[in-house]
């Protein structure tokens, strides 16, 4: 998924046009090597401008990332809380998010990866950012798990709360998966997952005797 090297630098072209090419080069720096350890100069390699050019257009490393950070979580967050609705949580719900998230991320998976850098320096804008979308994304997850247990006649918050988390940590598995396969489209990814979602439904014993 390498983006390819191009004449950006090159005189005549638009600034807006210019502008994407380097954002689409850094998203793909960042999500692919983590804020710590990528370079501005690699950026600038991949899409054929000199690193002074971009400190013009974005000013330093972190406004570059955040100027990838926030339209990769924006459409992330958007697609989470448009694929719930506004009807309640289903069985169907968490199928329906993640086809949302694959769909969203198709043709720049490592995009992820730039919302979700634990290499982010934690005192920077950066980092605030980032949590705020943490925050927003786990909030609407903590409703989602909610309901469902609540159809599955469990009030328990604690029973929310790890659901929360195991969902958090299963999205974020299978995106890692997914990145490494490449040849697994959204549509295949989906239909991998309602695959996995009804061998685990049938492998789940009796809630009232567990170890029978």
């Amino acid at each position: 998924m390498a983006t390819p090297r191009s004449k950006a630098g090159t005189k005549g072209v638009p600034r807006q046009h210019r502008q994407q090419q380097i954002l689409d080069a850094a998203t793909e720096e960042f999500g692919t090597r983590g804020y710590a350890a990528a370079s501005l100069p690699a950026i600038a390699e991949r899409v054929g401008v000199t690193k002074t050019l971009l400190h013009q257009y974005f000013g330093t490393k972190e406004d570059l990332y955040l100027a990838c950070l926030v339209p990769v979580g924006d459409r992330l967050l958007d697609t989470v809380r448009t694929a719930m609705g506004r009807d309640g949580t289903t069985a169907h719900t968490p199928l329906r998010v993640l086809q949302s998230i694959f769909t969203a991320l198709e043709g720049q998976r490592e995009a992820w990866f730039v919302l979700y850098d634990t290499s982010l320096p934690a005192d920077g804008a950066a980092a605030r950012r980032a949590a705020e979308y943490w925050s927003a994304i786990d909030a609407l997850a903590a409703g989602g798990t909610a309901d469902l247990l609540r159809a599955a006649g469990s009030d328990d918050p604690l029973d929310a709360d790890a659901l929360k988390y195991v969902w958090r940590d299963l999205v974020a598995t299978l995106v890692r998966w997914w990145v490494k396969h490449p040849d697994q489209s959204p549509e295949a990814m989906t239909r991998r997952c309602a695959r996995l979602f009804a061998a685990a439904a049938a492998l789940t014993p009796d809630p009232a005797d567990p170890f029978r």
